[in-house]
């Protein structure tokens, strides 16, 4: 059975080798390989995810298969681009299983962890952004609560992504 354990400072090279490949397994296919490559090296640098898990408003955990990092999930404040985010609003900023971990239960535990520290001080209201076309994570965010409210176009390289925006309340546990 595969461990969790919250990501520190040490896991950066970990966490970016896997971001860029769960990303690459699951959206590769969608985005000219140019595109790709910038998006990767930029967002999961190590040295950004160094600062990820520095950061004290982030949390990152790994799902681990014998030591091995299967899959991540990671929480923080609100950044998507939506007119009611509030100052103290939480995100869950990703979550991502390698394929032969999905539909598992991995995923809800990976979420479970990220739901219980963004609320650990009480209710707030969260977000997710989610790929238009997702349809699997959007009927998993659906079933914990959460509702489309709005979209934007998320970059990767010079393609621009249909996203949707997703909320769930702070009296929703």
């Amino acid at each position: 059975m595969p461990t969790l354990r919250r990501a520190t400072v040490d896991d950066a090279p970990v966490l970016s080798d896997l971001a860029a490949r769960t990303f690459t397994e699951t959206f590769g296919h969608l985005y000219p390989p140019q595109d790709l490559a910038f998006f990767l090296a930029d967002a999961y640098a190590v040295d950004k995810q160094r600062t990820i898990l520095a950061h004290p408003d982030y949390a990152v955990w790994l799902l681990e298969d014998d030591g091995v990092a299967v899959g991540h999930a990671a929480a923080g404040p609100c950044g998507l681009p939506h007119p009611q985010v509030a100052p103290g609003d939480g995100e869950l900023k990703r979550l991502y299983l390698l394929k032969p971990y999905q539909n598992g239960g991995h995923g809800s535990r990976l979420f479970r962890a990220a739901l219980d520290w963004l609320l650990r001080d009480g209710p707030r209201t969260l977000w997710i952004g989610v790929w238009s076309q997702n349809f699997g994570a959007q009927r998993f965010y659906a079933r914990h609560g959460f509702e489309k409210v709005g979209q934007y176009l998320f970059p990767v390289g010079e393609t621009r992504d249909d996203e949707f925006i997703l909320r769930r309340a702070a009296h929703v546990r």
